[in-house]
């Protein structure tokens, strides 16, 4: 089953339109399953972070899929098809293939080779399973791509670093000046993000304190850095005497303009959320430093080489091809099937036809007669149906599957019918 990909991320759109693509946990679901109630799509997967919003399909067909995913992705964001159209990438069978196993391993992140990628992977992998909506193609497509990156990470020194969104945020901010070591710092949210965040600024010497709306998961969050927790209706307080700020929250009812950050103590912002927690005007206070994902994005930070890069690429091709192998192969295994059926069809009616002629003919003669009969078709068919296999991994190679339909004539219903099974 062919794989496509419409992707929309900070390489293909800029980040005030990539924001208007971002959708909430509800919203990936609903339009999972959106996709698979449509004519054209079988299985379905959505992935949507601060860096990028990626649907995965299998579709019956490359146009009609297509259609369905930029309609559907239209509705689901409230935006017109034609921006959809201008701000995505489609990846199509072998290059969706390259392109998953590549974004799971962080190297097509903003900071390459970051690590909280592999994470959100195995997320919308989940909700999907959870949904319903992924089959066997995507599933097997997620699943190799989470060992791949996992192989990035430990085997190559692109992935060695703990590269993370927060990390090159961090050092930019240092960069410009603002040290984080010894200030007070406060983080503003919960979740994944925002907890790697309070690590990586406690680690440096900072002390935390940690906002959020549900009050409990600031508190375990602030446990774990032995910092303070403090509801989101504190958080002006916080602020006014803090001297970092980082936010990641993503929700569009906070937006921190210049009138409450301009009597605060301030020096250093770090907004890693989409859409903006922290209004891009904050930047031009004076003694204040904003770092956030648009200023990463142009600021062409990256600590990966491009030997390091090449590299881990040179890994995922590998990858793609030992995917994309094993794919063929077992895409022959229904037309092996039907042929094995029909040896073993044709095998019943010789026997029963000599159950016909030779009514008297002796039980044990006769399962002697089966068994041989048996062992002739099992040694005549083995060798074709193990190379064929092996021959299908070659993408270079004839397609050895149609030539067995066409030369023993296979009924194209019962190898139809053998895929369904095996989806």
């Amino acid at each position: 089953m062919s794989i496509l990909v419409l992707s929309v991320s900070h390489k293909t759109a800029p980040m005030e339109v990539l924001s208007r693509f971002t959708l909430e946990p509800t919203g990936v679901t609903k339009l999972a399953q959106s996709l698979t109630d449509s004519a054209y799509i079988d299985e379905a997967a959505v992935l949507s972070t601060c860096n990028r919003t990626e649907i995965y399909v299998a579709p019956t067909k490359f146009h009609g899929g297509l259609g369905t995913v930029v309609n559907e992705l239209s509705s689901a964001v409230g935006v017109p098809v034609e921006a959809v159209q201008e701000s995505c990438a489609v990846f199509y069978d072998e290059a969706a293939v390259s392109h998953c196993f590549s974004m799971a391993a962080g190297l097509e992140s903003l900071v390459v080779g970051e690590h909280q990628i592999l994470g959100q992977t195995k997320q919308a992998l989940t909700a999907s399973q959870q949904a319903g909506t992924v089959g066997t193609a995507l599933n097997s497509l997620f699943q190799q791509s989470l060992r791949v990156a996992k192989r990035v990470h430990t085997e190559t020194e692109v992935g060695s670093a703990g590269r993370s969104l927060i990390t090159a945020a961090v050092d930019r901010l240092e960069m410009l000046g603002v040290p984080v070591a010894g200030t007070e710092a406060v983080v503003v949210g919960a979740g994944s993000m925002a907890s790697l965040a309070a690590h990586t600024v406690a680690a440096l010497g900072a002390r935390v304190s940690v906002v959020n709306r549900t009050l409990p998961k600031a508190e375990r969050v602030a446990a774990a850095v032995g910092g303070r927790a403090r509801p989101i209706t504190e958080l002006d307080d916080a602020i006014r005497t803090a001297d970092v700020l980082v936010t990641c929250t993503g929700a569009r009812s906070l937006t921190l303009g210049p009138q409450r950050i301009a009597h605060t103590s301030l020096r250093g912002i770090i907004d890693l959320a989409l859409p903006n927690d922290v209004a891009e005007e904050v930047g031009d206070l004076p003694g204040v430093t904003l770092v956030n994902l648009n200023g990463l994005v142009h600021g062409g930070f990256d600590a990966a080489s491009a030997q390091q890069v090449t590299a881990a690429r040179e890994l995922v091709a590998g990858e793609v091809s030992d995917f994309l192998g094993s794919r063929r192969a077992a895409a022959v295994t229904p037309t092996v099937v039907a042929l094995r059926t029909m040896a073993a069809e044709v095998m019943e009616l010789e026997l029963n036809r000599l159950d016909t002629r030779i009514p008297e003919l002796d039980p044990a003669v006769r399962t002697e007669v089966a068994q041989t009969v048996r062992r002739v078709v099992e040694k005549l068919l083995h060798q074709p149906t193990v190379r064929v296999k092996e021959l299908s991994a070659d993408p270079n190679n004839p397609d050895y599957a149609a030539a067995l339909r066409e030369l023993f004539a296979l009924d194209s219903q019962t190898v139809t019918a053998v895929s369904e099974v095996d989806r």
